[in-house]
């Protein structure tokens, strides 16, 4: 039976599409709305595919959805980020801790590839965990919980200790107040031999800001003009402040800072670790596995040999996106 869903940025259409499939059909008031996909099918039930749509509206609707079923989306880029690190064997009966998990999509992916570990979710924002709760069950997971942060610079009371932490698509939406406070209590949380992850995060080296301006060379730019050039000339808008700009993501990050964020203590210090299996020799190798798939084969071979040829002349891996992890050795 159809279903037909309301929000202020307009409606979804949600009808069968055979075999315990729906198609969801977007229609927004404004016809000049940013759309990520007109369009897309899944297996979720209509009553959790409006529960999304009410929270992230017309645009986003289709890509929340398919970060969690696309099997090239998240769940792509979390195996090459993990284990392209480690071998899917170190993660069994673990705990994994996914901080900021949003609506669940990576954490309810990552219990899925790791059926013995302990998966918790943590965000800030308890409508997000509703629809995360909801995923769960849809998928019949056990070994995921989800728990709310009581703000955005602490984490939840008694979380207990975990073998490795995961940061996806997070680390650019901190603010640098946030960064420095949340990751040393991150890396509190990991004995000796724990591993951090951060991954899917803009590479602030990289000469294009892509993930929320669109601007050349701005990752390079002062903070005060960096804001003036985005208000001025960016899809962010003249009305948006520099935290805005900052918590929607543009100001991405480095493996540097991040290292320079984690403490060193009698518990251990990070040691950045470069990918050494699934065949990858360095995190050129990891990029690349992650996003061939995603562009025309010549010009991401191209792309490939030129940031190996930037590696090896300057030890700069200038990949747009980060997929970094952390050890922590005593």
């Amino acid at each position: 039976m159809e279903k037909v869903y309301q929000h202020a940025t307009g409606s979804i259409r949600v009808t069968p599409s055979g075999e315990s499939r729906w198609r969801v059909e977007v229609e927004p008031v404004d016809a000049g709305v940013y759309i990520f996909r007109p369009s897309c099918h899944t297996s979720y039930p209509p009553d959790l595919v409006g529960a999304i749509f009410k929270r992230k509206g017309v645009s986003w609707v289709c890509f929340e959805i398919l970060r969690d079923e696309d099997p090239d989306f998240v769940q792509m880029d979390l195996t090459a980020s993990l284990l392209g690190y480690r071998p899917p064997e170190a993660f069994d009966k673990s705990r994994i801790l996914d901080f900021g998990c949003g609506a669940g999509a990576s954490t309810v992916i990552l219990a899925r590839m790791f059926p013995s570990a302990r998966v918790i979710g943590v965000d800030l924002e308890r409508a997000e965990l509703e629809i995360a709760r909801r995923r769960a069950f849809f998928h019949g997971l056990d070994n995921v919980e989800f728990l709310v942060s009581p703000d955005p610079a602490s984490l939840p009371a008694g979380i207990g200790s975990f073998d490795f932490v995961n940061f996806s698509a997070v680390f650019e939406h901190l603010l640098p107040a946030e960064r420095r406070t949340l990751l040393p209590a991150v890396w509190d949380l990991l004995p000796p031999g724990g591993v951090l992850f951060v991954n899917q995060t803009p590479n602030r080296l990289f000469p294009v800001e892509r993930h929320s301006s669109g601007i050349p060379l701005i990752n390079y730019l002062p903070d005060w003009l960096a804001f003036k050039l985005a208000g001025r000339w960016a899809r962010l808008g003249r009305d948006e402040s520099w935290e805005g700009m900052l918590r929607g993501g543009i100001r991405g990050g480095t493996a540097g800072e991040i290292m320079r964020l984690l403490p060193v203590g009698v518990s251990g210090s990070p040691v950045l670790l470069e990918p050494a299996c699934r065949g990858y020799r360095d995190r050129i190798d990891l990029w690349y596995d992650q996003y061939r798939a995603r562009g025309t084969p010549l010009i991401m071979r191209v792309a490939y040999l030129l940031l190996k040829a930037i590696h090896r002349a300057t030890g700069v891996v200038l990949t747009h996106s980060l997929s970094l992890a952390f050890e922590k050795r005593g």
